[in-house]
């Protein structure tokens, strides 16, 4: 099994849809599953699986998983143990302790903070942008 190889602009591409998804309320809209909380990265079109109940694409297809440490990808919902913070925070361990607004503030942080060191390896810049 293994990590699907994503192309730099492809996964840029993804990673700013993702918190343009987030930033336009997507987990707060209603879930449609009504008798679920809706999840972070799974209840979004980053997912191979996004409005697919029976989940049948692995995550080692989403692109995602190139974050997830190498001894969590094998878990069960792999892209919830993406280190998000300095102190090694995930989603599966801030929807312990964090509210809705506080775990989607951690992860557009880390969405900035990822989009913008790709942007950097691909060589995109403000000025190299035309902005």
């Amino acid at each position: 099994m293994g990590v699907r190889e994503t192309d730099q602009f492809e996964l840029l591409a993804e990673l700013k849809a993702e918190l343009a998804f987030i930033e336009k309320g997507g987990y707060r809209r209603p879930a449609l599953d009504v008798w679920r909380a809706r999840s972070v990265f799974q209840d979004s079109p980053i997912c191979p699986n996004f409005r697919l109940h029976s989940r049948p694409e692995p995550c080692h297809e989403c692109v995602l998983v190139q974050f997830v440490p190498p001894e969590s990808r094998d878990r069960r919902i792999p892209c919830h143990h993406i280190p998000l913070t300095e102190a090694g925070d995930t989603i599966d361990s801030a929807e312990r302790w964090a509210d809705q607004n506080e775990l989607e503030a951690m992860v557009v942080k880390w969405l900035r903070g990822a989009i913008e060191q790709l942007e950097k390896a691909v060589g995109l810049t403000v000025g190299a942008r035309g902005h």
